[in-house]
């Protein structure tokens, strides 16, 4: 087996996120050859490209969203026994899933904002939901990132209108908590820096994330340092028990001092000024730097030998 693999950056894919995957893939294959032998390959369907070698290659998925992040992608490389980067098949596929790691988070006794599931196919209606919920709500998929599909509403009119377009999916409805937004990047396990999104519509949706000047970033967080303690304690736990392995984003809603858990990013947007960089900067790394820890236990199991 080769000592030192070759980097396989693959990105792009099928998905409705293949923006934003570009842009990661682009810029963390950057990164990495600082210090590695390194090959970029756009996905243009949901395969694994013919040229990929066992015993001497290292995949770093850099897609979100479907095929990339719900474990499809990480099935297929367990199967051809090619090692790579981030959580495995069954972590991934948990993680896709808002309303599973909703689950977890309450076994953890970690607060999460009240919800119901519905197959998009057969929608709730929205009285009864806002008589469960109350009208101040978000809608979203289960199983989708970016805040692709994501909608607010405060009333039965606007919640009516939302749902009667729904057709199908995996959907969640959730009480909105109107607190800051916060997210923590956790490496090896360990919760790195806090950082807080402040959107000037104070809505953190696509538009919000991927607009140039619309969102501000303090980081670190400016919140008490309990808080903060409390905050990467969950991070690390539900890390933990969502079976995650390398890295992970981790995002939370914080209602006064109580945080709420959101969701967990198995892949998350890996620019240079995305949110995981953001968080790793707070504890000492740069975007070479944190591009070589990303990868660094994927290349102990390769050369360690054993499964991907």
């Amino acid at each position: 087996m080769a000592k030192f693999p070759r980097m396989i950056v693959l990105y792009g894919g099928v998905g409705s996120e293949r923006e934003v995957s570009l842009k990661s893939g682009e810029a963390v294959a950057q990164a990495l050859r600082a210090n590695f032998e390194v090959e970029a390959l756009v996905l243009e369907q949901e395969s694994l490209p013919e040229s990929l070698r066992s015993d001497a290659h290292i995949v770093f998925p850099a897609l979100h969203g479907s095929f990339g992040e719900d474990g499809q992608l990480q099935a297929l490389l367990e199967a051809a026994d090619i090692h790579y980067c981030g959580s495995d098949a069954a972590a991934s596929r948990l993680c896709m899933d808002k309303a599973a790691t909703k689950a977890i988070a309450r076994e953890l006794q970690i607060a999460v904002p009240a919800a119901l599931s519905f197959d998009g196919a057969h929608a709730p209606l929205a009285d009864a939901v806002i008589d469960t919920l109350g009208p101040s709500l978000v809608i979203k998929p289960a199983d989708q990132g970016s805040s692709v599909g994501l909608h607010f509403t405060e009333h039965r009119s606007a919640l009516g209108v939302t749902l009667s377009g729904i057709r199908s999916g995996n959907w969640l409805i959730e009480q909105r908590i109107r607190g800051r937004e916060l997210t923590v990047g956790v490496l090896k396990g360990a919760a790195m820096g806090v950082v807080e999104i402040v959107s000037q519509t104070g809505v953190y949706d696509y538009q919000a994330k991927y607009t140039p000047g619309s969102t501000e970033y303090q980081y670190p967080a400016d919140i008490e340092a309990a808080v903060e303690a409390k905050i990467k304690d969950h991070a690390e736990q539900l890390f933990d028990a969502c079976g995650c392995r390398d890295f992970a984003r981790i995002d939370f809603l914080l209602e006064g001092t109580r945080p709420y858990f959101l969701e967990i990013n198995t892949l998350p947007g890996l620019t240079a000024t995305s949110l995981l960089p953001k968080s790793a900067s707070c504890v000492g790394y740069d975007f070479e730097q944190l591009a070589a820890e990303l990868v660094a236990p994927a290349i102990a199991r390769f050369q360690a030998g054993g499964g991907a």
